[in-house]
């Protein structure tokens, strides 16, 4: 289960809004204590993808070493990524799957008409062949 704290929806919520229609994309932030996941922080990234991003993302590796860098030295870990799916439902693609890291929590948030319409979250495999819905509890 991943729970997220107001606060950081908000964030994801905004970022989903601000770059509707093109995908957003970022990291969560808090604590993982087995399958039990709290975010208390959201943090927002470009969609530094070179092609069409109405249906791809891709976060800049820097931008991601940095963020884990200061989660670390909070002492918070990476919960998951995040991003969004313009009108479209919160699936998680064949190529959501292939980029994808085993373990994490993978929060898609549908934006309809450029008006958040529902989320969920999933965790992927080792081999990266199946992702598993994850319940998700977050503000609205």
């Amino acid at each position: 289960m991943i729970k997220i704290d107001p606060q950081a929806w908000k964030v994801m919520l905004e970022h989903a809004h601000g770059a509707f229609p093109k995908e957003c994309c970022g990291l969560m932030i808090g604590k993982m204590d087995g399958d039990a996941r709290a975010v208390t922080k959201a943090v927002a990234c470009a969609n530094v993808y070179q092609g069409e991003q109405a249906d791809r993302f891709k976060i800049d590796e820097k931008e991601q070493m940095r963020i884990q860098k200061e989660a670390d030295a909070a002492g918070l870990d990476v919960v998951g990524f995040f991003h969004s799916h313009p009108d479209c439902d919160a699936y998680f693609s064949s190529t959501d799957l292939a980029n994808s890291w085993p373990w994490y929590s993978n929060v898609v948030l549908s934006v309809q008409g450029g008006k958040f319409h529902h989320a969920r979250s999933f965790v992927v495999n080792l081999d990266q062949s199946q992702a598993d819905p994850e319940e998700l509890q977050h503000p609205q």
